[in-house]
Order: structure tokens, then sequence, then C-alpha cells
């Protein structure tokens, strides 16, 4: 009894010791414990949600040619229920894909036992009813849909409607308009395939409907020429409603000018209003309203335009490098060599360029500005453009459409940045 009772005594004041305590910290600092509340992920800690694999090494034997696994693009759907859809695609094939959770499981079937054998019906006496039992959580991806056998040429976009209903997928050529629940046929909304292939001189690099109007779609090229097309005019495309193209200066014309003009990206902005497009050496903002010129350029690695012989040769000068916009479209960001990634205001038409590296992936540091000298004398906290590393490029970015949260994909690393909390 005696055990008992200083057992119980103890027990007491180490209750109300951690109250006083708790008390103390809430008197102290309210503003800090209201701040941890209100930022429940301000840690910045990220894990694998799932992993699946998309395609798999298939063969083409009509043309006698090998289809990779690899995946060229991915889209999600707007979310309708507690599932996840996402389109992908490689080469050739686009599947749908359903991701879901699952953290209960049945249990107390009357024709099988717990561990799946089935019972025998005429030992069954009574009926039982199942219940659900909470279990670990289990994320499940599976395929809902497969979109195949449309494309000639190698699939380079696709891009979901604003109806939900349907999306379009684009390759070099031509380009296909897809209901999401009909996989045996789509429909040809552009072809550009001339009828001799020796007088072809573009091809479409890059395709996007507009985000609220679904009739409407753009197309760029490898000409640097963004073409806006409105499917209520004719069931084919070919012939466009805006045609943008930005006058180029005779003056710095050179062997290179038709490579770096290609168009390897276009997004729409949120509103709408206004489009994107990313070519080698720049971002270019187009208002919709005007098609002469672009309202806005951002050069993203102009000290590159002395080197392009060299990037030529190392087939760099190719590189596909995609662009995006943040949530209130006020700011763009896209990527470049060195695992560099340039982010534009386009309100104070500051820049700054930032590097993602392990050395400046650890929790809670900060992103410091970096800076390219183009020649002569280099600064101290400055990098020679005769040292960036080619090998290191950031082809792939995204922006929280509602958050200021950043991913980059460099190489074979996923980094994901987000305002430091205070």
């Amino acid at each position: 009894m005696a055990l008992n009772y200083h057992y119980h005594k103890v027990m007491e004041e180490t209750a109300d010791t951690f109250i006083e305590i708790f008390k103390g910290l809430q008197e102290r600092f309210p503003n800090e414990i209201q701040t941890n509340k209100s930022h429940p992920h301000s840690r910045g800690e990220y894990n694998v949600y799932s992993t699946f694999q998309s395609h798999e090494p298939e063969f083409d034997y009509l043309k006698s040619l090998e289809i990779e696994e690899k995946i060229n693009k991915i889209r999600w759907l707007p979310q309708q229920n507690a599932a996840h859809f996402l389109l992908s695609t490689n080469d050739k094939t686009i599947k749908l894909w359903k991701i879901s959770e699952r953290d209960k499981r049945a249990e107390g079937y009357n024709l099988k036992d717990e561990d799946g054998r089935l019972r025998d019906p005429f030992r069954i006496t009574a009926l039982r009813v199942p219940i659900l039992k909470p279990m670990d959580l289990m994320v499940e991806a599976s395929p809902r849909r497969i979109f195949a056998n449309a494309h000639t040429y190698h699939i380079n976009s696709i891009s979901v409607n604003s109806d939900h209903e349907t999306y379009l997928s684009a390759d070099d050529l031509r380009i296909n308009l897809w209901h999401l629940e009909i996989t045996d046929r789509s429909f040809n909304i552009v072809d550009i395939k001339p009828a001799n292939m020796e007088e072809l001189t573009e091809v479409i690099t890059a395709a996007e409907f507009h985000p609220h109007q679904c009739n409407v779609f753009v197309y760029s090229s490898s000409k640097g020429t963004i073409r806006l097309c409105d499917m209520r005019s004719s069931a084919l495309c070919d012939r466009h409603s805006k045609f943008f193209e930005e006058p180029e200066d005779p003056s710095s014309r050179s062997f290179f000018s038709e490579i770096i003009s290609s168009i390897s990206d276009v997004k729409f902005s949120h509103s709408g209003r206004y489009m994107m497009t990313r070519d080698y050496l720049s971002v270019k903002v187009w208002d919709l309203n005007m098609e002469s010129r672009p309202v806005e350029t951002h050069q993203v690695h102009e000290y590159l335009r002395s080197k392009l012989c060299s990037l030529y040769e190392n087939d760099c000068i190719f590189d596909k490098f995609e662009c995006c916009w943040n949530g209130p479209d006020s700011a763009i960001m896209t990527g470049s060599y060195n695992n560099f990634f340039r982010m534009f205001d386009r309100n104070t038409r500051r820049d700054v360029t930032l590097e993602a590296s392990r050395e400046n992936s650890k929790p809670r540091a900060s992103l410091k500005p970096r800076r390219v000298c183009p020649g002569g004398k280099r600064k101290k906290d400055e990098i020679s453009v005769d040292s960036l590393d080619f090998n290191k490029k950031i082809l792939h970015t995204a922006w929280h459409p509602s958050d200021n949260i950043i991913a980059v994909a460099a190489t074979n690393n996923l980094y994901i940045f987000q305002d430091k909390v205070n």
C-alpha cells in the first residue's frame, strides 16, 4: 500500500508540473504557438506518396521500332472525388490512371475465411455482417483507360480540356482530340503533314487547351510561331484564328537562329489572358489580343549566345526547357544549366537565378542568388560561363497553383522549395 501511495503521489506532482510548464509557454510565447498552428506543414518535409510503373517497353512490329517506357508528359485531371486521376504518355501510348487510398479492410465474410480461402456453403449455419477495420494506409494505382495506335510520330504534348471530358494529344505533325471515356477512336483536329515530306519546313513542338474556353487551343512550331485555333470554326483546324510571331531582326540572324527560336513549351496563364512561350534563350509573354509581338521578353541565359557553336556540337542546343506560372500569374519560372533555374517577377521586373543542389537542399536552408559572369573580370560571388556544367540541367519545373511552393527536377533528383516561414 505504501508503494502505491507514493506512485500516485509522484504522478500527481508530475502532471501538475507539466500543466504549469504549458501554461507558462502559452503566456510567454502566444504568437509562436499560433504561427505553428496556422502552418502545420511549414517544416518542408516530404515523403514519397506512391510509386508505380506507368509504361512498359513495347515493340512496334509494323515499323520494327522499339517504344521506350519513358514518360514524356504527365497531366492531372481536376479532382472530382476522393481519388486522383492523371494522364501519362510515352512516345505512342497514353494511359489514364486512378490513384486512390485505402486505410480500411473488410473482415467477416460469409463465403470465405480471413485468409481468403472459400468456405463450404453447406457448413455455413449463420449469416455474418462484414465489418471494416483500420489498416495501414495503402495507395493503389490502377489503369482505367489506354489510348493507343493514334500517333505515327512521337507524342510531345497532352492537355486536358476545361470541359473535363476531352483532352488533346500532339505529335510532330498532328493533333488529336480524345474523349476520356472512348479509347478506340479520336478526332484529328490539326494535320500539317505535307503531301511531299521533302516540303516539310516545320513541326509541332507543343500544344495546350485554353484554361476556360473549351473550344480554344494553341500549338507552337519549330519556327518560333504560335497558332491559336477555335474548334467552332471547323472540324479540322488547319486554318488558325490567330497567328503570333515576333519579327526577326535581320542584323542578328545566324546559322543558329532557327534552332534557338524553336519553341519548346507554351503555357496559358491561369487567367487565360496571356500565354507564355519558352525558346532556347528566352521566355516570352504574349497578350492574346496582340499578335504582332510579345508584351514581355525575359532573357534566361543570354550569356550562352557566344557558346552556341559548342552547344550545337554537344547537342545541348536541342534541349527542351519547360516554363510555368505562379498562382496569381505575377511570376514565371524556367530552368537552365548547371542546375540553375530562373524566376522573373512581372510586377517589379526583377529576376533571380537560384541553384538546386544537395548542398542547398538541407531543411530550412535558404537559397542564395547566383550570378554568371559572361566574360572579363569575375567577381567573388560569380561563376564563370566557362565552368558551367551542361550535363546538369533543369528541364522540368512546376509551381503550386495556390501556395508559394515550387518543384524543380534536376536530372534524377526532385527538389521542392517553399517560402521561408518566420
